[in-house]
This record gives structure tokens, sequence and C-alpha cells, in this order.
């Protein structure tokens, strides 16, 4: 699989407890630049999403936003952006975002993000597309999730292969690695075939 030039980065639209969701959000946005890789993300100027996007622009970098209009003030549409596409819905903002990426990635944030990349995790599932979706655990963020989906492993509602094409990881540079590397596979939904009835 070619490796990835323009990656979808959810995050929140706050900044987090920690100076260090912010240094990390940072140092990704200058990394996906130095690597030529364009941002698509939710078009906010503030948070995490701001942070990520102003240091793709600094470093010289395209940013492409994707922003429903009913949130253009909540979440402070970015002004200064590549290209900031205003759309009507939340699903119409998930789609494109979609459309214009080919991998997808979950800096620290909240409800937002879970929805935004557990929507991508469960297409992957279904077939709908075979591209790398990773989690950078900044601080350990994303620790008790991972551990959650090793517990659905276990508990059968997924399957090893989907839980293990799915990334999570502290270093940076191996995320970027590992996305250039992967290798989409289809894997069909677990259907318990044993609690369908004849």
């Amino acid at each position: 699989m070619p490796k990835p030039t323009a990656l979808c980065v959810y995050c929140g639209s706050s900044s987090g407890s920690h100076p260090e969701y912010v240094e990390q959000a940072r140092a990704f946005g200058t990394e996906m630049a130095r690597r030529g890789i364009a941002l698509v993300y939710g078009g906010g100027k503030v948070g995490l999403m701001g942070t990520v996007a102003n240091a793709v622009l600094a470093a010289g970098g395209k940013v492409i936003g994707i922003i429903p209009r009913q949130l253009v003030d909540l979440e402070v549409a970015h002004a200064g952006l590549t290209e900031l596409v205003v759309v009507e819905t939340m699903h119409q903002r998930k789609t494109r975002m979609f459309e214009l990426s080919d991998a997808f990635v979950a800096l620290p944030g909240g409800f937002g993000t879970m929805d935004e990349m557990f929507e991508m995790l469960t297409w992957a599932q279904l077939g709908l597309h075979r591209y790398p979706c990773g989690f950078l655990d900044v601080r350990g963020y994303y620790t008790q999730l991972r551990v959650m989906m090793d517990h659905m492993v276990t508990e059968r509602f997924v399957r090893p292969e989907q839980r293990e094409s799915v990334w999570f990881g502290q270093d940076m540079d191996q995320l970027f690695d590992w996305m250039e590397h992967y290798q989409g596979v289809h894997m069909p939904k677990w259907i318990d075939r044993s609690s369908v009835e004849a």
C-alpha cells in the first residue's frame, strides 16, 4: 500500500490538562509537514485541533479543514488554512474527511474524537476501506482503551486480526513508519454462527 499522502487527524477542541498534549500535537503536525503529508481535520483553531493545524502550516504543509456550519462559531473555525470546507451536517463532515484521507490517527480527545475514530475502525471492519488507523498514546491517554479492545477480543466481539490492525504507541516516528508499510487486509466481521437460529 502506498504511503499516506493525506492524514486525517482526530483530536480534542480542548488542549487537555497537561502541556505534553500540546507539545506532542505540535511535534506531530511539524513531522507531517516534513514528510509531505497533508492534514485533514475538523477545521477548528482551538485546542489540539488548532495546535496540529498551526504546526503543519508553520512548517509549510497543506491543511484542509472540514467543519459543519453550526460549529463554525462553537469550535472557532480556522481562517488561515489552505482550504476550509463548511458543510451542513456532522455526517457530511465525517464523510468528506474520509473521502479526502488515506490514513487516520487519533491524538487525545473526547467523545467527538472517539466517535470519529471508531467509525473509521467500524468501516475498516466492514471492508469499506483498508487504510491504517492508529492511536498516538500521549502520556498513556489511550492505555485503558487498548485494554478494552483486548477485552473485546477475549470476549469474542472483535477478531484478533481486527484488533491487531489498530496501532497503539507513544513513538511518533514508529507510527509514521507503520503507516508507510501498512498492508490493508480485508477482515470480515466476527459472526457467531452458533447464535443464529436456523
